[in-house]
């Protein structure tokens, strides 16, 4: 379902960075479930580069009954960038949720007027990928922009207007990372990094994800994969409860 986003991701990537590999803790990278009705595979890719320290992505692949791709794109901490969040997930071909956003550091009028207003224009060609539903999980006032895209829709849709779109945010995303002022103050780089672990610990404390990990593949990896992985600078609760 969504591996042409993660071959146009790839190569995109590869077009403006010059890549290294970012090591996944072991055991991480692959594994392939027999639970249940439908067997699954998870398989994630990690790299980086100067302009982003940390660049994962994930799929998914239960068969019919279940295709996820899911990707976080983390800049360096020279940079006070959004991150850029990417979650498509399809159930049974029928239930297709999409989620793209510039995920943003900081609240302030400042921030959100040069880093999120610029995706005013690019959401606006896409109103049927920006429903208002409902979010379950999160604080859409938090780590999550209001030109984000948030839609169901069909599979036919997703592989033309979705696909296209994924396109145009990746886009942006790479020009204004080109642009993108350079901070060197020590202040800064302490401000940006502390804004990404809290990033972490705010999405590894709510992330929805990790019941379905769990069912598929276990609660001790699944645990590992959220803490070890896709959060990493967060604390598991456990962890904070023990201290």
């Amino acid at each position: 379902m969504y591996q042409p986003f993660l071959l146009h991701l790839r190569q995109s990537l590869s077009q403006h960075f010059e890549l290294q590999n970012r090591s996944i803790p072991a055991g991480l990278e692959l594994r392939v479930s027999d639970r249940g009705k439908h067997p699954a595979t998870i398989q994630s890719w990690c790299y980086q580069c100067p302009e982003l320290r940390k660049i994962r992505y994930t799929y998914i692949d239960a068969g019919a009954s279940a295709q996820i791709f899911n990707s976080v794109i983390y800049p360096s901490h020279h940079y006070d960038l959004p991150l850029l969040g990417i979650d498509f997930l399809s159930f049974g071909q029928v239930k297709n949720l999409i989620v793209m956003d510039f995920q943003p550091l900081f609240q302030d009028e400042a921030y959100l007027a040069k880093y999120i207003q610029p995706l005013k224009a690019l959401r606006d060609r896409y109103p049927d990928l920006a429903q208002d539903l409902e979010m379950k999980f999160y604080d859409a006032n938090q780590y999550f922009s209001k030109y984000l895209l948030f839609a169901k829709t069909d599979a036919a849709t997703v592989k033309t207007r979705v696909f296209e779109a994924f396109q145009d945010y990746l886009n942006l995303y790479w020009q204004m990372l080109s642009e993108a002022e350079v901070l060197d103050r020590p202040a800064d780089i302490r401000r940006i990094a502390k804004a990404q672990t809290d990033y972490d610990q705010y999405s590894a404390d709510r992330d929805p994800a990790s019941g379905l990990f769990s069912s598929y593949f276990g609660h001790e990896w699944s645990e590992r994969f959220l803490y070890e992985f896709l959060f990493e600078e967060a604390i598991p609760f456990a962890a904070v409860a023990a201290g």
